[in-house]
């Protein structure tokens, strides 16, 4: 399952039935939570870019998402995608720690890891239930604060026994790790502030260590090695002024939206860059419902850097959820503009187009955000409703089966798609994505 099958929309159905296929699936038992924004994953992809690329990895095909979860831990399922949690995108202090922390998991990538790894467990089907954790790649929340659970179907133990690294592999990863940050011109000392935040977590029991000391063990040759290509390295890269803005503005963003407004509002004049001071200031006035003051905000941000899309798109979510539906959609639209091919900012266009009565013409943009990015359950969602509203009720039970059928939810899934096979044109290509979904359904109910 590599990430070609995440290019093409009618991939989904067929992702789930191998996953069937070859790993079969048990009760979830866990579940993960995306946070979607636009600006966040922008902000990463500048950060990952020059790393990817070190690492011979396509910058356009493997994506860095974050886990709502205050833990600090990484880790990659796929080939294609890198998980942060959100505690250590706030937990980290500088651009190169967090840089370290995707270059090690760029590296798992890199060096076949990972697909070493899923070769085992379908050789030895240790891991029943793992397939719908590599499904669960696929389904995420809407932009904004937004998030969706993600169903992974998979036994804890199963879980925590495919994200654990070798000692070996960690070494390895640890020295490829490096050599990318090197070539990036990025600091390679973030490496090593990244092991000496972790050092004496081994003397801890398992149960107090964090959850990144669990999946990635350490040692003290694992330092010593990386004091020593640290040390070989000689003179100081000074750090990239972009790299310290995104990164400044990600971690601003996240603990906008994630801790209590009143912390944000007094910790935002800390700032050095203005417009993220405001944006921050922006988003902890529209969580204490205070719109007006929101939107100065956010307008004074855009006085600064006024083709910034994604301040656009703040500003549009900030009008939605005010019910402002007119001017969200002209928020979005101008996001839209300056982000042709951004799929949340264009859903979000979407959503507000429905909202303001638009019903074909918020349609069609949101099928182009789905064939960005079908990933996005919150644009699969709106797809259902605006296609039953639409009276296109064959659609609305496919886009309805496919995002069950991501959520590890097969069984729901199964209903909708059945639905959909009797109610759109035999031999049709919607038709024909249906009875894929129904396929997988009906395997995993003979497995269970």
């Amino acid at each position: 399952m590599g990430n070609d099958r995440f290019s093409r929309p009618a991939s989904i159905p067929a992702l789930l039935l191998c996953a069937v296929l070859v790993l079969g699936f048990v009760r979830p038992v866990a579940a993960l939570t995306l946070l979607r924004d636009a600006d966040i994953e922008h902000g990463l992809t500048e950060l990952a870019f020059p790393i990817l690329r070190a690492a011979g990895l396509s910058g356009a095909r493997v994506r860095v998402l974050v886990v709502n979860d205050s833990s600090f831990n990484a880790f990659v399922l796929d080939h294609g995608t890198i998980f942060l949690h959100s505690g250590l995108i706030e937990k980290v202090g500088s651009a190169r720690m967090l840089q370290a922390v995707i270059a090690h998991e760029a590296a798992h990538i890199a060096n076949g890891h990972i697909a070493r790894r899923i070769g085992n467990l379908r050789s030895a089907r240790s891991a029943a239930g793992l397939g719908a954790a590599l499904g669960a790649i696929a389904a995420a929340a809407g932009g904004g604060q937004a998030a969706a659970g993600i169903a992974l179907g998979t036994q804890s133990a199963a879980y925590r026994s495919f994200l654990s690294h070798t000692r070996a592999e960690e070494a390895s990863a640890d020295r490829s790790a490096a050599s990318y940050l090197t070539w990036s011109g990025i600091d390679p000392r973030g490496l090593l502030e990244l092991h000496h935040a972790f050092e004496g977590q081994e003397l801890l029991s398992l149960a107090n260590q964090d959850p990144y000391m669990r999946s990635h063990p350490l040692t003290r040759d694992r330092i010593r090695a990386a004091e020593d290509f640290v040390a070989a390295q000689g003179a100081d890269i000074p750090p990239d002024p972009m790299h310290a803005y995104w990164f400044a503005r990600i971690r601003g963003k996240l603990s906008a939206f994630s801790r209590a407004p009143s912390w944000t509002l007094r910790r935002a004049q800390e700032e050095d860059h203005r417009d993220i001071r405001l944006m921050r200031e922006a988003v902890a006035h529209h969580r204490l419902n205070q719109r007006a003051r929101a939107l100065v905000r956010i307008d004074a941000a855009l006085a600064l850097r006024p083709d910034d899309p994604f301040y656009h798109d703040l500003k549009g979510q900030i009008l939605m959820e005010n019910r402002q539906w007119s001017a969200a959609a002209r928020a979005y639209g101008r996001a839209a503009e300056l982000a042709p091919r951004d799929a949340l900012i264009i859903g979000g266009l979407g959503r507000a187009q429905l909202a303001a009565g638009q019903l074909q013409t918020g349609l069609d943009t949101l099928e182009r955000a789905r064939a960005r990015d079908f990933r996005d359950a919150r644009v699969l969602r709106d797809l259902s409703l605006a296609y039953a509203r639409n009276g296109q009720q064959g659609m609305a039970a496919l886009v309805t089966a496919e995002r069950f059928a991501l959520a590890g939810r097969l069984d729901d899934a199964g209903l909708h798609a059945r639905r959909a096979v009797i109610q759109l044109p035999r031999g049709s290509p919607p038709w024909q994505r249906a009875q894929d979904v129904l396929s997988a359904s009906e395997r995993h109910r003979k497995r269970n």
